[in-house]
């Protein structure tokens, strides 16, 4: 009996010597340390980039710029700007608000009166009747064939009443700020923009719509409580919409289109390039998928 406990004994011995020698034998071979089972592996969570947007409201109106700004030319390529006066349609600034308007028609009237006298004089040698001169007529659309300007970084600049694109934004934010340039001097006519993307004057949801079309980002016109449930809800990276059921208007890259001269020192009426206003109480904010 005590013969076959001792060999019990001695055999334990040995495997439990060979079981713990079969880690190390292991570390051995690779050269490492046998890690302990019961330790786990450490495991990291990759940080989330950081998303940046764009300020949707500002405490100062002054949105003027001395940078750098260049031209896209039809051909793609990028050349300096020189800076040209934008139309504006009769009446498009607002009754009494414009001085800009009084001082063109003052002057309008001067060089009329002038020309008529003049007219009359030749009319008299030669005994025909003077010709009243065609008065400038009104456009029936947005004003195409504008310079699409660009400037350097990622925040869109007002220059001489336009919108210059930011090199650095998407090519559908671009097209939007161009598409918005086409509007400044004409006028706010309640409707406009909503039969066709084509109007002599647009009404605020109706110069969300146009600008958005211009990126292809719209088929048909929406109005102002369409757009409280188009796109995806909450401010975008780029573009922002603002809407309830008596307005709408957005902000692109750090500028404001709208029809309303709320916060704008300017208080041009019409479609057109503003400041960010200080607050958005009352709206509900929306923006293009991915923009």
């Amino acid at each position: 009996m005590r013969v076959r406990t001792l060999s019990r004994a001695v055999f334990c011995s040995l495997t439990i010597l060979a079981g713990a020698a079969t880690p190390a034998l292991a570390a051995s071979k690779t050269g490492g340390v046998a890690a302990a089972g019961s330790v786990p592996a450490p495991t990291t969570t990759p940080a989330t980039p950081k998303v940046h947007t764009f300020p949707i409201t500002a405490r100062t109106t002054n949105i003027a710029y001395s940078g750098p700004v260049y031209e896209k030319t039809a051909a793609g390529t990028v050349v300096p700007y020189t800076p040209v006066p934008i139309g504006e349609a009769p009446g498009a600034s607002g009754s009494g608000t414009d001085s800009t308007a009084k001082e063109a028609t003052t002057a309008a009237g001067t060089t009329t009166s002038s020309a008529t006298s003049t007219e009359a004089a030749e009319a008299g040698a030669t005994g025909g009747s003077a010709i009243a001169p065609a008065p400038t007529p009104a456009p029936d659309g947005p004003f195409e064939g504008r310079p699409e300007l660009v400037v350097p970084g990622s925040m869109a600049r007002y220059v001489d009443g336009l919108a210059a694109a930011p090199m650095s934004a998407p090519a559908p934010v671009q097209e939007i700020i161009w598409a918005g340039d086409e509007l400044p001097g004409l006028p706010y006519i309640y409707g406009g923009g909503h039969a066709s993307f084509i109007s002599p004057g647009y009404d605020c949801s109706g110069t969300v719509s146009f600008a958005l079309h211009g990126a292809r980002l719209l088929t048909t016109p929406e109005d102002s409580s369409e757009f409280e449930t188009w796109g995806s809800h909450g401010a975008g990276r780029w573009v922002t919409i603002f809407a309830n059921p008596e307005h709408a208007y957005m902000t692109v890259a750090g500028l404001r289109l709208d029809t309303s001269a709320a916060n704008d020192p300017s208080n041009l009426q019409g479609p057109r390039w503003r400041p960010l206003r200080p607050a958005n109480e009352g709206f509900t904010i929306r923006h293009p998928l991915g923009l």
